[in-house]
Parts: structure tokens; sequence; C-alpha cells
């Protein structure tokens, strides 16, 4: 009859540790069913289930080898309805719970682990995927981990109310200044190849159609015609043709002044840099104009753009847009599309916006998410970063700082 033992193992980390366990299990005949190891600062703990089919002196060999390899190591045996509900849970879905800010504080943790237990889920694994703080950086000096602190989490339980644990994690995280973001593990998270942006307060921090306006003296009618928007007076397509009537007559060469000072959005050189060493394709869909996204297209190499087409005569805008205007319905049919075009499924795909006009984009997506969004936008969407620059979209995606650094 098979036994099982949990093997626990650790003290100070040296070189020819594991060798030698293996070696000791491996006298006994144990075989291995499951092992995790881990340093941190120079602590080694090593976690091993074996399963043994005959009698053999497994505490004695182990302790030998213990004492040999200057480790504290433990036998403890598992009943077998202990094993069987450590199969049964490990078969289950997998979460993964992000935390993101550019610190974070120490009672997240309680806050967290509180609000996972609520849920019936386990935390089988935290791990840190950003840059270590810097030596020396206390709350105090404002010294931050480089491109912020990111932890990620590891959750296994029965059927969860995905909608509930996030609207709790979304007030959880307002609380504390911190993004929360919880998806659902699957075999196409780290496969992800396409990825599509919004680019008015997403990739730049300006609205272009009101720097247009502030530059033609029509900004506050302008401004009029989007809070009618926002009132629900008004779809996106009428208020855009509204606003850009009111830009008529604007001079083409305002047009070049503002596309040479857009401001980049801070982190989105780094992940774009990174985007393209992984691979990945990278689209603007925007409701903005093309004339500003092929700007962006030649400074960051974006693949593709998709935005409104203002028509020019005379060196004059003329108020008008080429059919069809680049609304939430086109922006979300071009995604899908592009991802067909490129024999990718929905779920490698990525979508980020922080607009309304932005939902069904994200919605679309495998992973939607919702940058620097008001927070009715925030709710909507399923994930959200509001505490760090755009380059954490990374971390959602499930790459290390170290690996991206590398």
């Amino acid at each position: 009859m098979t036994q099982r033992f949990l093997i626990r193992a650790t003290g100070s980390a040296q070189p020819g540790q594991l060798a030698g366990l293996g070696k000791a299990l491996a006298t006994c005949g144990a075989r291995l069913l499951d092992i995790n190891q881990s340093v941190t600062f120079g602590i080694v703990d090593f976690e091993a289930l074996v399963g043994l089919d005959h009698d053999a002196s497994l505490e004695a060999t182990l302790a030998e080898a213990g004492d040999h390899l200057g480790l504290d190591v433990q036998a403890i045996q598992v009943a077998a309805e202990d094993y069987h509900r450590w199969s049964a849970q490990a078969s289950r879905p997998r979460l993964i719970l992000t935390l993101l800010a550019p610190r974070l504080p120490a009672g997240i943790l309680a806050e967290v682990g509180a609000l996972t237990a609520e849920h019936g889920l386990t935390v089988e694994l935290i791990h840190r995927l950003s840059g270590r703080e810097p030596l020396g950086g206390t709350p105090l000096d404002g010294e931050a981990p480089e491109h912020g602190a990111c932890v990620e989490c590891w959750l296994r339980g029965e059927e969860v109310d995905l909608e509930a644990l996030r609207e709790r994690a979304l007030a959880l995280g307002a609380m504390h200044g911190v993004d929360i973001a919880i998806q659902e593990d699957s075999i196409w998270r780290r496969h992800r190849r396409l990825i599509c942006f919004d680019m008015d307060s997403t990739l730049i921090q300006t609205e272009v159609i009101d720097e247009l306006a502030r530059r033609h003296g029509v900004f506050e009618e302008v401004a009029a015609v989007t809070e009618r928007a926002m009132r629900g007076e008004l779809d996106f397509q009428q208020s855009f043709r509204e606003r850009m009537a009111r830009l008529r007559g604007l001079d083409e060469s305002v047009l070049a002044e503002i596309a040479e000072s857009l401001p980049l959005m801070d982190g989105l050189e780094r992940l774009m840099a990174h985007l393209k060493r992984l691979g990945y394709r990278t689209v603007i869909l925007s409701g903005g104009f093309t004339y500003f996204a092929r700007h962006l297209q030649q400074r960051l190499g974006f693949d593709e753009i998709h935005a409104n087409e203002l028509v020019i005569e005379n060196g004059k805008v003329t108020g008008e847009v080429r059919e069809p205007i680049v609304d939430a319905d086109r922006k979300a049919a071009l995604l899908a599309e592009i991802a067909e075009r490129e024999g990718l499924r929905l779920e490698q795909t990525i979508a980020v916006g922080d607009g309304a006009n932005d939902l069904k984009m994200l919605a679309t997506a495998g992973l939607g998410i919702a940058f620097r969004a008001k927070p009715l936008v925030r709710q909507q969407a399923r994930q959200s970063i509001s505490t760090l620059g755009i380059d954490a979209v990374l971390y959602l995606i499930g790459y290390r700082h170290g690996d991206l650094e590398a």
C-alpha cells in the first residue's frame, strides 16, 4: 500500500543540498509527487510530496542527510483523505490575483487574505514580479521600486462568483491606493500576441480634440458638446460630428505643432520596446485622428493604426471626417477582424483604453484593461490599472521585471 509523506527542509542555502536530498529520497525508493523550493535572504525552504510503496527508513535517512547538509528535515505522513483533498483542490481552476502600486502597504495582505478566505479561496503561491526596492529605500525618503511594486498570488477554490469578487477587490484597492486585478489562469495568459490601444488619454496624456479646440478658440463650445454626450443626450457619432464641426477652418499647421509635442503616457516607451521584443502585434484603435496616430506609429513602431481621417482642403480642416467613423462598435469589430486575419484566438488578444467608448473593445479582448479610467469604466472593465504607468500592463501579462530587463 502506498504511503505518502510531505518532506520539509529548511536552513542556510548551500550548493549541493538539492542533490543530497534527492539522493536520500532515491535511496528510500521514493517517487516524487510534487515539489517546491525557494530561497529568501539565503534561507532555503524545500518541500516535496513523495510516495513509498514499501517500508523504508525514510526519517532516519533524511535526518542523516540533513545533518550532513546543514538542514532541518521533517517527514510528515499524509493521510489518504488529506491527499485526495489536495488532489481535488489542485484540479480546480486557478485565479491570478495581482497587486500593483508605487508601494504595497503590508496591511493589504491582511485585507486580501480576508477577502480570499471569504470567497473560499486558498492562496497557493505568492511571488514578486516587480524589481527590488532600492537599497536604503524607506517610506520616508520617497524611493520606490523602479516601475512600481507588483505581487502575484495564485488562488484556488470552489466555484467563485468572479464578478462579486472583482467588485469587492476594486473597492478594497481604492481604499488602499492599490490596483487589485483578478483574472482566470489559462494556457493563453502567457501566449497573447495582439494588443490594441486607445490613443487619447491612454497612449498620450491629453485629448487631441480638446487641444485642437483650444488652438481654434472653440474649447468651451466643444466642451459643452462633450458634456451633453456624457449626460446621454448624444451618442458618440452625434457628439463627434458636432465637435468636429466646431473645428472648421483650423489651419493644418496647428496639427503638425500639436503632433510634435504630444505628451506620451509614462511607461509607454518601455512598454512598446518590450512588446516588440516579445513578438506582439501592436495596434492603435482610436476615436481620435489618424494624423496623430500615424505620428505615434512612426515614433514608437506600432504595426498598424485605425482612427478617424480628417478631411483637409486647401490647408484647412473642413470639420468633417471620412467614413467609417471609429466608434465603440468599430473598435471591437476591428480587434476581432485583426485577430482573425493574424490567425489568433480572441483569448490571445489584449485591449487597453480609458473611456466608455472602449468598453466593447475591452469586453471583446481576452484581457481587457481600463487604464486610468473614470470610475464607471473601471467598474465595468474586468481589469484596471490606475496607480502605475502603462508599462504595468506587462505585470498583468505575467512578466517579471528580471525577465524583461535581462
